[in-house]
C-alpha cells in the first residue's frame, strides 16, 4: 500500500468520492464499486510517489487525504502532457497503410482522452492497445499506460520516417503480403531489412538485396560475436539517425533490444543454412 498508509486513513477519501459518484443520493454503494473508488486513490497517491512530487508526498506527516491530492493533480497534468504529445506526434503520423495501427492512434487515443474518468477510476486502461510496442507496458495502467504507448509510437514514427515511405512500404510487403491486416510491430518487421542493409553496406534506396549482399552477411554474422554486432549496428543507426537530422533522444534504447533479438535470429538462422 503507498507510503503504508491504513485502511482507516484511506476509507475517508473513498467515502467523499462514493458520495461524489451517487450525487449525495444514497448511503451505499456496491463491494465493487468500492474496490474501484479505492483502486482510484490509490492509484492517484501511487502518481504522487513516482512523480517529482515525491519528496512532498515522504514529507513527514503528511496526510492520506493530502497525498490523494497531489496524486490526483499529477494524474491530470499527465493527462495534458499525453493529449500534447499526441497532438505533437498527430500531424506528420504515418500508419504505412496498417490498419491496426490507425485503427489504435487515429481511433483509438481520441476515445480514451474522451472516457478516461481521472476522478472515479484512474487506474483503468480504457483502451486494449491492440497494436503492440516494442516496450514491456504490462506492469502499467491508466494515463501511465497510454502516455507510455503514445511515446512509444512517437520514437517508432521518428525511426520510420528516417526512410522513403516507399522503402518501408515494401520491406512490409516483403515481410508479410497482408501487412495492412497484421497485429505486428512495424519496426520488428523492418529491422531485419535494415540491418541487412546496413550489413552489406547497401543503400536503403536499393531495397531488394542480392545473393552476393546475403553471402556477405551471412559471413559477417557467423563470424561476429553478438555482443559486437548488436554494438556496431547501434552505432550505425543512431549516426544514420542524427544524419538524418532525428531528435533520437530515447529512441535508440527504445529499438535497442529489438535490434539484439534480430542479430540473434538473423545469426542463428545464418548458422543453419551454413549446416552448423
Amino acid at each position: 500500500m503507498p507510503m503504508n498508509y491504513k485502511i482507516e486513513e484511506l476509507a475517508p477519501i473513498v467515502g467523499k468520492l462514493a458520495d461524489k459518484y451517487t450525487a449525495y443520493e444514497s448511503t451505499s454503494i456496491s463491494y465493487e464499486k468500492a474496490e474501484q473508488l479505492m483502486g482510484a486513490v490509490l492509484y492517484c497517491i501511487r502518481e504522487g510517489e513516482q512523480s517529482g512530487e515525491n519528496s512532498l508526498i515522504s514529507a513527514a506527516g503528511i496526510s492520506a487525504q493530502k497525498a490523494y491530492e497531489i496524486g490526483r493533480a499529477c494524474v491530470e497534468e499527465k493527462v495534458k502532457e499525453a493529449l500534447r504529445l499526441y497532438n505533437a506526434i498527430l500531424p506528420a503520423f504515418s500508419h504505412y497503410e496498417n490498419r491496426c495501427l490507425y485503427d489504435a492512434f487515429i481511433r483509438g487515443v481520441p476515445e480514451f482522452f474522451k472516457w478516461y474518468d481521472i476522478r472515479f477510476a484512474p487506474q483503468n486502461t480504457v483502451l486494449t492497445l491492440d497494436y503492440p510496442v516494442l516496450k514491456d507496458l504490462s506492469g502499467y495502467t491508466g494515463i501511465d499506460k497510454i502516455y507510455e504507448w503514445i511515446r512509444c509510437i512517437g520514437w517508432e514514427q521518428t525511426f520510420l520516417r528516417a526512410f522513403p515511405d516507399s522503402y518501408v512500404l515494401c520491406l512490409l510487403s516483403k515481410y508479410n503480403g497482408s501487412f495492412r491486416d497484421m497485429t505486428e510491430n512495424l519496426c520488428e518487421a523492418v529491422l531485419p531489412s535494415v540491418v541487412g542493409h546496413i550489413l552489406a553496406k547497401k543503400p536503403f534506396t536499393q531495397a531488394d538485396l542480392t545473393e552476393a549482399d546475403r553471402l556477405r552477411i551471412q559471413e559477417i554474422l557467423m563470424r561476429t560475436e553478438e555482443n559486437c554486432l548488436h554494438r556496431q549496428l547501434m552505432s550505425a543507426i543512431s549516426c544514420f539517425l542524427e544524419k538524418y537530422g532525428a531528435d533520437c533522444g530515447e529512441l535508440p534504447d527504445y529499438i535497442s533490444g529489438s535490434i539484439r533479438d534480430t542479430v540473434l535470429r538473423l545469426k542463428n538462422a545464418a548458422l543453419v543454412r551454413a549446416g552448423q
